[in-house]
């Protein structure tokens, strides 16, 4: 068995020991059930969920707000990062914006969007695309600058303007970087688009567990939790596999 192998297997050994400890916990009492339920219970009411098909709905909602905020937002960071990276004047008279307002949390925009754009998806789009796009510019800017100067060299010299070596060397070079920052910005889209869920209380699934807290139906709760675990694993996942395909020259083969 592979080094990569035996580490995964172990990981998912301590994540099972972890439940196996907290649900023999619960049921010696403890810990208080009506607080934090045994993970049985939590996996019967989220087959439960699964079964009776109210998952599809809020769960379509919740990803339609992300990939629709995760790709107008990482398209116009890599765009913008492309041409900040690339010529110096443009980098000189934005980066002082950028650093203004990227290290701003993004949810203490959640309050002035509502009152701009109200509780609709207007404002979750905002503020979910505003934390995708500076994680990706930057990547992107770093990705930019970093391209090697002897390819530019190279490119000029067989007859490459500068908008043909901006696609066809310094993107490809860039890539690496620009992927690190979609993994990351995937990421604090989902965390976005829940919070911004919950607060606008009207749909989607952060809203259906800030409600399911309100309610007391702790068990539904953490149900909903769980299929937001799973959600985040496989979307990690499924970005990893991409990323592979996409740029396979930048992957250690050990992974």
């Amino acid at each position: 068995m592979k080094p990569s192998t035996i580490e995964k297997a172990l990981g998912a050994m301590t994540i099972v020991a972890i439940l196996a400890a907290l649900e023999i916990a619960v049921r010696i009492g403890y810990v208080n059930v009506a607080l934090t339920p045994s993970p049985s219970v939590v996996l019967a009411k989220t087959a439960g969920i699964i079964a009776a098909g109210s998952l599809w709905e809020p769960l379509r909602s919740t990803l339609y707000l992300l990939f629709t905020a995760y790709l107008l937002g990482s398209f116009l960071a890599i765009g913008f990062g492309l041409l900040m990276g690339r010529f110096q004047p443009l980098y000189d008279l934005f980066e002082p914006l950028i650093e203004f307002l990227r290290p701003l949390p993004k949810p203490a925009l959640l309050p002035p969007l509502i009152l701009f754009l109200g509780l609709g998806d207007a404002m979750k789009l905002t503020v979910v695309g505003m934390g995708v796009f500076f994680p990706v510019l930057v990547n992107t800017i770093q990705g930019v600058r970093g391209t090697d100067p002897v390819q530019l060299d190279v490119a000029r010299t067989l007859g490459h303007s500068r908008a043909s070596a901006l696609v066809s060397v310094v993107l490809p070079s860039a890539l690496p970087m620009i992927f690190a920052g979609l993994r990351v910005s995937l990421g604090l889209g989902l965390i976005l688009v829940v919070i911004a869920e919950m607060l606008a209380g009207t749909g989607g699934v952060g809203y259906l567990i800030i409600d399911m807290q309100r309610s007391f139906q702790v068990a539904n709760m953490y149900a909903w939790i769980l299929i937001l675990a799973v959600l985040g694993f496989a979307l990690n996942y499924l970005f990893l596999q991409f990323e592979r395909k996409a740029i396979p020259w930048a992957i250690p083969s050990s992974t």
